[in-house]
């Protein structure tokens, strides 16, 4: 059997089972579960919500008013909001709550994982409650959350981000995508732990957390996998929920790229998952490696078509090739509403996702803080 076949049927199983396979097999298949998380809404303790922000004015008095409006108790929540350097109105907006009790540290702009280092010195509550300034909250978010920890064997606990105007922006265009990653990590909750938290809502055990490398992507990541190697649990819990608003176009490259380079710095920083010590290894292989592995069993599957001596089968590969990525580019020039949109924009979605994971292996090798943009939305 010709080499260019032989690589074409591994790319293409890896493809299959990547997109088809696994998840057919999360659904179906009866994995070993943990017992269901002993959630209690009257359990509470102290918290400390913690809020890193870079030239935020637009956001920072809703955000600050979405957290003082949480249904918690007030004499138990702490709020601390670090400046990264903010050149704009952020500080002073902030200081007009602080006879309210939020609390500004200022610091030089060295980065989100460096303000998030300096809110957990300052931090005293015995839970830490991360959240972004652009997502406002849920009334009950934080109550939900800290429910989960009445659980001994939960450290880390995240929530689900839902859009405002779903309908509308670049990042509406990932809501299949995003409807799987938020049912996969129900799933993933139910056998025993996911693998990172949502960036704007999550909550974690202050015992657990410590600095994180200055030159973190993805502290939703770092922070809750430590507490998942000391034997405890990280779970999603969907009636925590934070929203956001679509980005804008152009944006969501930029986005996965942070994100999925993020993930690397994970892979590169906890070898262990890749170990026996991973006791949801198959589980990380098969979804978060993955992410990372498709647009490369992609590009062997292009460059094996390209090798085929000339046949029908190549031909007709080759069409297919050129034709998802004709649909891509052709969604560029359609206007919202067209009646092809809806192929056209789950092509465009297909490739900007698999070229910022396959770009994303950059971090390895370029400074972690010369890839950090932030997103801008409508």
């Amino acid at each position: 059997m010709p080499l260019a076949l032989i690589l074409l049927i591994v790319g293409t199983a890896l493809v299959f089972f990547f997109l088809i396979g696994y998840p057919i097999l999360l659904a179906v298949f009866p994995f070993r579960t943990k017992p269901p998380v002993a959630k209690d809404l009257s359990f509470k303790t102290t918290v400390t919500a913690i809020v890193a922000v870079y030239n935020g004015a637009a956001f920072v008095r809703a955000k600050l008013d979405s957290i003082l409006a949480l249904d918690y108790p007030r004499e138990l929540l702490e709020i601390i909001v670090v400046s990264d350097g903010s050149t704009d109105a952020t500080e002073s907006l902030v200081r007009e709550y602080a006879n309210r009790g939020v609390q500004l540290v200022s610091a030089p702009h060295h980065g989100k994982a460096a303000a998030i280092n300096l809110a957990i010195e300052h931090a005293t509550g015995e839970t830490l409650f991360y959240t972004d300034v652009r997502q406002p909250l849920d009334r009950m978010a934080l109550r939900h959350l800290v429910a989960n920890f009445a659980d001994p064997s939960v450290g880390a606990v995240t929530g689900e981000m839902r859009l405002l105007r779903p309908e509308d922006g670049e990042q509406a265009d990932m809501d299949l995508y995003w409807r799987y990653e938020v049912w996969a990590r129900k799933q993933h909750s139910r056998i025993d732990s996911v693998f990172n938290a949502t960036g704007c809502i999550y909550a974690i055990r202050r015992k657990l957390v410590s600095p994180i490398p200055p030159d973190s992507l993805t502290d939703d990541a770092v922070l809750p996998m430590r507490g998942f190697f000391d034997g405890f649990r990280v779970i999603l819990d969907p009636q925590a929920v934070a929203f956001d608003y679509p980005a804008v176009a152009g944006t969501e490259f930029r986005r996965r790229f942070r994100t999925l380079a993020g993930m690397w710095q994970v892979f590169a920083g906890f070898p262990q998952l890749f170990s026996s010590r991973n006791r949801m290894r198959f589980h990380f292989l098969s979804h978060k490696f993955a992410r990372l592995m498709l647009p490369w069993s992609i590009l062997l599957i292009v460059g094996a078509t390209i090798a085929l001596p000339p046949s029908n089968l190549k031909w007709w590969l080759l069409d297919g090739e050129i034709a998802l990525v004709a649909l891509a580019l052709l969604d560029f020039v359609l206007p919202r509403g067209f009646s092809l949109k809806r192929y056209t924009s789950m092509a465009r979605t297909f490739i900007t996702m698999n070229a910022a994971s396959a770009s994303a292996i950059i971090v390895l090798f370029t400074k972690a803080e010369k890839l950090w943009t932030p997103t801008r939305v409508k």
